[in-house]
């Protein structure tokens, strides 16, 4: 009956935490760049259960599952929706042609280069960037957006151009190259939060520009959207919710089962 009774646990621990992935991908449907996250839900290993018959042999049973649970959350690397904004300092990074990997035949994706204020290597596809008072291009929260030679980029003002290969041109003449990075396989990046990435080992991503297999275009005055699907996330949360009570329910008769066996059937004899 025990058994039973974690394995309804488990269940609903898997679907409490799809339910706070799926929230957290809906309160970022307007967030820039943002990836929503998919789930893995993986049942744990089956037990063989057998029995001693009345010769004192074992007899096979059969299998009993022992519940699931939420493997891992992977950001979903699809190309968001383009929005025109008529700012100046806001870019939008297309993935036009990516390689496919060949261990999970998904294609890689490109990413603006950041440097945190530990003085990190991050990744980011949000792309709502604004200069700070001294003039460098930052994000939002003010990490420095890094050029081809890992240099933070210094401009005399928001007056600037930008080319679809990422070359910058200043009002004064100045010029730089934006950084960006190409991730062959992006799932196994690491998300930090306020639409950063990182690498797992903390080496650097290699550059875009110059791979000939590797194509992207850079929009000046627009933003990408979040990839985040409204109607399917609220379907699949709904679906979340049902299933977790479901296992509610389940845990409720165990527990009126087992409140029946130490009450009513102890009590016999």
């Amino acid at each position: 009956m025990f058994r039973g009774f974690f394995t309804a646990a488990a269940g609903m621990m898997a679907q409490q935490r799809r339910t706070e992935m799926l929230t957290n991908n809906m309160a970022n449907a307007n967030t820039p760049g943002f990836k929503a996250d998919q789930s893995s839900i993986r049942a744990f290993p089956e037990l063989l259960l057998e029995r001693m018959n009345k010769t004192g042999q074992m007899a096979e049973v059969g299998p009993l599952n022992t519940g699931t649970y939420m493997q891992e959350t992977v950001p979903k690397f699809i190309q968001g929706d383009a929005k025109e904004t008529g700012q100046k300092t806001d870019l939008a990074l297309f993935d036009l042609n990516m390689p496919v990997n060949n261990a999970n035949g998904l294609q890689g994706s490109v990413f603006f280069t950041v440097r945190d204020q530990n003085g990190q290597i991050r990744y980011t596809r949000n792309g709502n960037f604004t200069l700070s008072p001294q003039g460098y291009l930052t994000t939002g929260d003010g990490q420095n957006i890094l050029d081809t030679n890992g240099n933070p980029i210094q401009l005399a003002s928001d007056q600037f151009m930008v080319s679809e290969n990422g070359l910058i041109t200043g009002a004064n003449g100045e010029r730089a190259q934006l950084g960006i990075a190409f991730a062959n396989n992006p799932e196994r990046l690491i998300k930090e939060g306020n639409g950063l990435y990182r690498t797992e080992n903390g080496t650097a991503l290699p550059g875009a520009q110059g791979q000939p297999d590797v194509q992207f275009k850079l929009q000046q005055g627009f933003l990408e959207q979040s990839n985040v699907d409204i109607s399917k996330s609220m379907t699949d949360l709904l679906t979340a919710y049902r299933t977790f009570e479901a296992n509610q329910k389940i845990m409720q008769a165990y527990d009126r089962s087992m409140d029946k066996a130490v009450n009513e059937v102890g009590k016999v004899g």
